[in-house]
């Protein structure tokens, strides 16, 4: 047993429903003494009976919440859940939004952007109360009623969107072996979205090697955490509306999921967009000017992508591109084509 485990997002909420009365249900942590959230802050610690709450800082508990509107004189409190309604006019002069929004990070631009939808109804001159809280908007841990009188409210209605909202920022995750021809379609995908107009960033492989991920080998473990250090990297980016154009070689099937997974989870579903550079191995053979391939088989260069370590085919790729006979400017057109469209 540890003596202290940090916790995901999506634990820390389970940790609050638990504290706040939401859920029954002692929520399943690592088995440790004490816990933290994602930032480092102690948020509970083991007792006889279970995890005794040191503090939650993300979320509001629903006694402050309620006691607040008190000494705000709302006589009558009533909420509603997600979304405003698309006709506001049945509303009443104040209004507690609550927002399900267990599981997404503190920074998510899907909470800010639930809690902006409710502008609209404070332009009309009505007082509105946003509260963020550790329930699933998916899959709901307690009802809406239920939620809403916990708050010290009367339930008008709710408008949720089980998907999370897409922020407009997207992931293309070019996979390939080396020579496939990634870095050069992504490079010329780069320049076309600049002349575009949009903001986008790319990380090449190189030269996340070289920063980012200086001081690691080329073992299967460093690989995975290359490759999920970039895709953690481009979710902040998408999170917030950009363009993150990513090209590293990602020949393991299950890290490459993981990532989409991730990016998805930030910036909504469809966010994510694997290219496969399907070039045939002969081809990336007589492209290769640094002569790894050579070295590869001769036996210099171990766990070689291709020649003695696997390459395992996408199965779940938007595109699929073999570059052979095909110029650069017609691959990049072909991935912003399956983007834009």
């Amino acid at each position: 047993m540890s003596a202290r485990s940090r916790l995901t997002d999506a634990q820390v909420a389970a940790l609050a429903r638990y504290h706040f009365a939401l859920s029954p249900t002692v929520p399943d942590l690592p088995q440790s003494e004490e816990w933290e959230d994602a930032q480092g802050v102690l948020v509970a610690r083991r007792a006889e009976s279970g995890p005794a709450v040191v503090e939650v800082p993300r979320w509001q508990s629903p006694t402050a919440v309620a006691q607040r509107l008190a000494e705000c004189r709302w006589a009558d409190p009533a909420a509603w859940v997600g979304q405003p309604p698309a006709d506001v006019a049945g509303l009443p002069a104040q209004v507690l939004a609550l927002l399900p929004v267990a599981g997404a990070p503190a920074d998510a631009a899907t909470i800010s952007t639930a809690a902006a939808a409710w502008a609209g109804v404070r332009a009309t001159g009505r007082e509105v109360e946003i509260v963020p809280v550790p329930v699933t908007a998916a899959r709901p841990e307690v009802s809406w009623s239920t939620l809403a009188a916990a708050y010290g409210a009367t339930l008008l209605g709710s408008r949720v969107d089980a998907e999370p909202a897409r922020t407009g920022g997207a992931v293309l995750f070019f996979t390939g072996l080396s020579g496939a021809g990634k870095s050069t379609i992504a490079a010329r995908v780069v320049e076309l979205l600049l002349e575009a107009g949009r903001s986008v960033t790319l990380l090449d492989g190189d030269e996340v090697r070289h920063h980012l991920s200086a001081g690691l080998g080329f073992s299967q473990a460093d690989r995975d955490t290359n490759v999920r250090r970039i895709g953690w990297v481009a979710a902040q980016i998408a999170k917030h509306g950009g363009i993150a154009v990513c090209a590293p070689i990602a020949p393991y099937a299950g890290v490459r999921a993981d990532v989409r997974h991730e990016v998805e989870t930030q910036a909504g579903r469809g966010s994510f967009v694997l290219v496969h550079v399907a070039t045939p191995l002969a081809e990336c053979e007589a492209r290769d000017r640094k002569g790894l391939y050579a070295k590869a088989r001769a036996g210099e260069i171990p766990a070689f992508t291709g020649i003695s370590d696997p390459y395992e085919l996408p199965t779940d790729a938007e595109l699929t591109i073999d570059t052979s006979g095909k110029d650069v400017d017609a691959c990049a057109r072909l991935v912003l084509d399956a983007v834009l469209s």
